[in-house]
């Protein structure tokens, strides 16, 4: 009986607390520390995606991808996929690429989930440690 009763507190404990890289992301300036979008982070065909719902700052209301190469360019920044084509290795969603729409850069990617409000976003070239690290905090 007891075994049982555990069994159901894990469950309604995964349940009430997601336990997946999936949901709304808020991003956060690496200097300002300010909150600058909303991405949506989301799994298709077995790889993970992340896309910009929304700009935070009113002064970035608007503003279109002119840095980006491709199908990117000058679109609005809103609605973009920034991250792309990772894949679930050990624990960490790797070998994928995000993009920054404020330079038009791509670079290789790995995202670890901290805790259940915490994500690690690392963007780097070629080596991870050539890179910069943020961290993402869940939207509630």
């Amino acid at each position: 009986m007891s075994h049982f009763l555990m069994l159901i507190t894990v469950l309604f404990f995964n349940i009430i607390q997601p336990s997946s890289v999936e949901g709304v992301w808020i991003t956060q300036d690496d200097e300002t520390g300010q909150k600058k979008s909303e991405v949506l982070i989301y799994q298709e065909n077995g790889k993970l995606y992340g896309k910009i719902l929304k700009l935070l700052l009113p002064e970035d209301e608007g503003k279109l991808c002119t840095e980006c190469d491709g199908e990117n360019k000058n679109k609005p920044i809103e609605g973009i996929v920034i991250v792309n084509d990772l894949i679930l290795n050990d624990g960490t969603w790797e070998d994928g690429t995000i993009l920054d729409p404020k330079s038009g850069k791509v670079y290789d990617c790995y995202l670890t989930l901290e805790d259940q409000n915490n994500l690690k976003v690392r963007g780097f070239l070629g080596f991870s440690i050539l890179g910069r690290t943020q961290n993402w905090i869940r939207k509630k």
